[in-house]
């Protein structure tokens, strides 16, 4: 199958390798031992690379809203006024998050391409991981705004 998602993929030209410019010269580093280490593959333009990690950003997006709806309503419900303390455990509940991301990124990095081998051409499921926790910080934030705890309450008790 062609992957048709990366820079160098032109329809209808065929791959061909680069002839190295001095044959002789490399030949010679060979026989008396001190051949160099061959080159890596070239890394892909900076923008390709931003544009692998916002595939699946609409995970990350709609967790992050959902968290910020659910803080909300947990910030206006404490009635006291001081809004710095919820403000901080928002900040941290979303700076978790991206290290959350960052590290299923270096995981994935890891044992996907290094140990595998394989091109991670998406960031979904990072995405997804990040949202989840999110999702699940936001319901943690309605747990502790009571008008919502007695409204469950209540819904219970009516079936």
């Amino acid at each position: 199958m062609v992957d048709s998602s990366g820079p160098e993929y032109r329809p209808g030209v065929a791959h061909v390798g680069v002839p190295s410019p001095d044959i002789g010269a490399a030949a010679a580093q060979e026989w008396t031992g001190t051949a160099a280490v061959p080159p890596r593959r070239p890394r892909p333009p900076v923008r390709y690379r931003v544009r692998r990690l916002t595939r699946g950003g609409e995970w990350s997006t709609l967790g992050v809203l959902f968290v910020g709806v659910c803080w909300g309503t947990w910030a206006i419900s404490e009635r006291g006024g001081n809004l710095i303390v919820p403000a901080v455990t928002l900040v941290l509940v979303l700076l978790v998050a991206a290290g959350l991301f960052a590290l299923s990124r270096l995981l994935g990095r890891v044992i996907l391409e290094r140990s595998m081998g394989r091109v991670r051409r998406t960031a979904w499921p990072s995405h997804l991981l990040s949202a989840v926790f999110l999702a699940v910080a936001g319901v943690q934030y309605l747990r502790q705004t009571q008008w919502i705890v007695d409204g469950i309450t209540w819904l219970r008790g009516v079936s």
